[in-house]
């Protein structure tokens, strides 16, 4: 999460971009209203339910928080303990467990949120828009709940980073981002269930490595890196015994993160921009097949759209988006028609 939305609104035709996305995206809508900005969302394994991140309207505290919706009836709940910051949440594939990363246990986790506001303030005094840079914050831990955030249990122990978890498709082992108190080194490690026999995944010493989910196959893991680019982060992806790691992106001039698997362990999609023009990027979504390279851009609104993940039965596409590139982030859903071969 090291370079996120970042876009301006582009003078553009809402029906021809609309017409373009309808190749592939129908019956677009919007999920998320009652935050003031929203993203990172996944699905249940029923499909029923989703949970992301938001940031609530005039609590006191600016960061996110974890909350589940129902899709039936927009129903929310915030699961997460409400202090501190919190990220990267995720179904187990039973549906009986939730996982998500928070800062609740620092001591000095509320004398941030001052800080944050007055940033905020200066900012918009100033007509200034900050770009987007994800801290690590070195007290930020992964913990197990139930769905309703019932039974919190401290997964990682370790003081420093350890967010971007995921469960492996037989819920038997998580994939996550640590510097394991080393901040100059943020690599991928797996952990069983519960938090223990951690092993260390990459090694890529001196840049980040983070966002990894398993393949549906359970073989493979998927992740995104800036080791060639400092903050440029490109795709890669490894198998999960720790061989045969390769690149998937590898263009100096654009960021491309995010990537979520579809059924067949051999296509993905994910966010990319090109950072070369003139102004802020703007961040779209890519369809892509990883053994040939072949890509199919499947957004182009103004705004910015990131981190798409597929519904259980692959027949939707969520993602966090701005779409006319004026309003804050929040989450859209579609009927997705993936790109003919």
């Amino acid at each position: 999460m090291l370079v996120l939305i970042a876009s301006l609104a582009i003078a553009a035709d809402p029906a021809d971009w609309q017409k373009a996305e309808a190749a592939h995206l129908k019956n677009i809508r919007q999920l998320t209203v009652d935050f003031a900005k929203a993203g990172e969302g996944y699905f249940s394994p029923d499909g029923k339910t989703i949970i992301f991140q938001a940031e609530e309207k005039e609590t006191g505290n600016p960061f996110y928080q974890i909350f589940t919706m129902d899709l039936a009836s927009g129903r929310t709940q915030r699961v997460s303990p409400g202090v501190g910051k919190t990220t990267c949440s995720y179904f187990a594939p039973d549906g009986k467990k939730i996982i998500f990363a928070s800062s609740h246990l620092d001591p000095d986790a509320k004398s941030h949120y001052a800080e944050e506001y007055k940033q905020r303030d200066e900012e918009r005094r100033a007509g200034q828009r900050r770009r987007y840079k994800w801290d690590f914050d070195p007290y930020m831990s992964i913990f197990e709940a139930d769905p309703d955030g019932s039974h919190l249990k401290q997964l990682t122990d370790p003081r420093g980073y350890n967010a971007e978890g995921s469960y492996s498709p037989d819920g038997k082992q998580i994939v996550f981002c640590s510097n394991r108190g080393d901040d100059k080194n943020l690599e991928l490690y797996i952990m069983d269930r519960d938090g223990k026999n951690v092993r260390q995944l990459t090694h890529a010493p001196g840049c980040y490595n983070g966002g990894p989910f398993f393949s549906p196959d359970g073989k493979k893991v998927i992740f995104r890196s800036d080791r060639k680019k400092k903050d440029y982060l490109q795709l890669y992806v490894i198998n999960t015994d720790g061989t045969g790691e390769r690149v998937l992106t590898d263009d100096p001039n654009w960021v491309q993160w995010g990537p979520y698997w579809y059924q067949d362990s051999r296509h993905i999609v994910f966010a990319g921009a090109d950072h070369s023009v003139a102004g802020r990027p703007n961040y779209d979504i890519y369809w892509m097949d990883i053994e040939t390279g072949k890509r199919v851009r499947l957004t182009h609104a103004p705004g910015a759209d990131v981190l798409p993940v597929f519904s259980p039965d692959y027949k939707k596409l969520m993602w966090t988006s701005t779409r006319d590139g004026r309003q804050p982030s929040q989450l859209y859903i579609a009927d997705f028609t993936p790109p003919a071969e």
